[in-house]
């Protein structure tokens, strides 16, 4: 078993919903300690209602070159159940229905890994810092408290997208989250449903209004959650409605979001009730043109770690929204995890230790 791998494993081991991401930070401060790279935790945890920060690191420059800083995430979406990380025909999988942890601890594994090698091998290179964040899955929290005046690097690499490696991301959205409280008066709803002022029905009317999915322009607009009523004869006076808006094109989705705010309140207008709308810009859009520096770096990187090279764009945030929303120049690369976010989570044994490989290559790639 490779140390990649081995690291992976016992990362993934650790349950680290965001918020609680103790185990997973002292571990990867320990892997460093090993490896004589003093690393420093920042006191964003409690601010963030976490209970730990965010981990830089710098290992200083041999060569001439571009400083480069390397950024994943040890949170991971609440499981369901035990993480118990098995090996079955070349694929890592959870051998419990719930998800692995690959998004982004096989990430943290392979950089900590190619940074070992760089360091055991002695081979030149520009300086390399790390930055391990919290709290991503809910809005990229520890990456947008970070302090990014403490990088002396201005190049930077997250890898945090699904499929096998080699994917640059160009292209990144914009997103606005709105959550909606509906009130109302409660009734009987036999006897007195006329003194009722119901807020479920108010949503409801909301909701039709507007349209979901991907929409004409390219953006999407989806509504994740609602909740209202205590029980079935009884007018309800409160329902919660949680949506959101993405878009490449930043006035597109704040267009999107003045939209649905007016939707809101004019059906609960319609319908007697109040409603509170509380919106809140989650990340703006980013966007790379094929020859920006950042991108050569990681082609060039890339290929020499033998991947088929592919620039997309994604409808996904990620911690590169907060550290070029920081004036930073920071691509996304995939990093081999697959169906995130399910019981079906997976990562290939290989793309694991490629991830180890293409961190090497980044720093061999970013020296003059």
């Amino acid at each position: 078993m490779s140390r990649a791998l081995d690291l992976f494993l016992a990362l993934a081991r650790l349950e680290t919903p965001p918020g609680r991401e103790r185990a997973a930070i002292d571990l990867v401060r320990a892997e460093l300690a090993a490896l004589g790279i003093d690393s420093d935790e920042d006191d964003v945890g409690p601010s963030i209602g976490g209970d730990a920060g965010n981990l830089h690191a710098r290992i200083p420059g041999t060569a001439p070159g571009e400083p480069i800083f390397l950024n994943a995430h040890v949170d991971t979406v609440p499981p369901d159940g035990p993480i118990d990380p098995v090996i079955e025909d070349g694929w890592v999988v959870n051998a419990n229905p719930t998800i692995l942890g690959a998004d982004n601890k096989a990430s943290v594994a392979g950089m900590i890994d190619g940074i070992r090698r760089i360091l055991e091998t002695g081979m030149p290179h520009a300086g390399i810092e790390l930055v391990i964040t919290v709290q991503e899955e809910v809005g990229l929290r520890g990456a947008r408290a970070f302090d990014c005046g403490r990088l002396a690097a201005r190049l930077g690499f997250v890898y945090d997208v699904d499929g096998p490696p080699g994917r640059i991301v160009l292209r990144a959205p914009s997103q606005i989250s709105i959550d909606a409280v509906f009130r109302g008066r409660a009734a009987h709803a036999g006897i007195a449903p006329e003194e009722g002022r119901n807020a479920v029905h108010a949503a409801a009317r909301a909701l039709a209004a507007l349209e979901f999915g991907r929409l004409p322009s390219g953006a999407s607009r989806n509504v994740g959650t609602i909740e209202g009523g205590r029980q079935r004869n009884i007018v309800p006076d409160e329902c919660r409605v949680g949506l959101e808006m993405r878009s490449h094109d930043d006035a597109e989705v704040v267009r999107l979001a003045a939209e649905t705010a007016d939707a809101l309140a004019a059906a609960a207008t319609g319908a007697g009730c109040d409603v509170d709308i509380a919106e809140r810009r989650e990340y703006t859009a980013y966007a790379f043109s094929p020859d920006d520096p950042v991108v050569a770096v990681a082609r060039r990187a890339l290929t020499a770690a033998g991947c088929a090279v592919d620039e997309i764009e994604t409808g996904g945030g990620a911690d590169a929204h907060a550290f070029n929303a920081a004036g930073l120049r920071c691509v996304n690369l995939s990093s081999g995890m697959e169906l995130i976010h399910s019981p079906d989570e997976r990562i290939r044994v290989e793309h694991v230790d490629l991830l180890s490989d293409i961190t090497v290559e980044l720093a061999r790639a970013a020296c003059a």
